[in-house]
């Protein structure tokens, strides 16, 4: 199930870039840096209505942690105690991932912690 909300997330990261490309008015990024920033503080906002801090970088800077003050589906989503194990915040990754692709850049993520 965790696999199939990343697909889902997948999915919809590939349909809402060329959205947020028209709409955001971003110029292109030189670097992973720069794309992680806007996705933090204008992509987030823009599709959730949240921002989010960067932390974490590497020496590269090919790294880091993206931190969430708020999320909405930890705030409005409660799991009955069978699906304990399913973690429906992997759906945000998804959207990283197939929106990433889709401007030909190659990312991993996944939530490292979350409620």
């Amino acid at each position: 199930m965790n696999q199939q909300l990343e697909k889902m997330g997948h999915n919809i990261g590939c349909r809402i870039i060329d959205e947020f490309l028209s709409k955001s008015g971003v110029s292109n990024c030189s670097n992973f840096k720069d794309t992680a920033d806007v996705i933090a503080k204008v992509a987030f906002k823009m599709f959730l209505g949240l921002n989010c801090d960067i932390l974490n970088w590497n020496a590269e800077n090919t790294v880091c942690t993206l931190v969430f003050s708020e999320n909405p589906f930890v705030e409005f989503v409660e799991l009955p105690p069978q699906y304990s194990d399913l973690q429906y915040c992997s759906l945000l990754c998804g959207v990283i991932v197939g929106a990433l692709e889709m401007v030909q850049m190659s990312v991993d993520c996944r939530f490292v912690r979350d409620v």
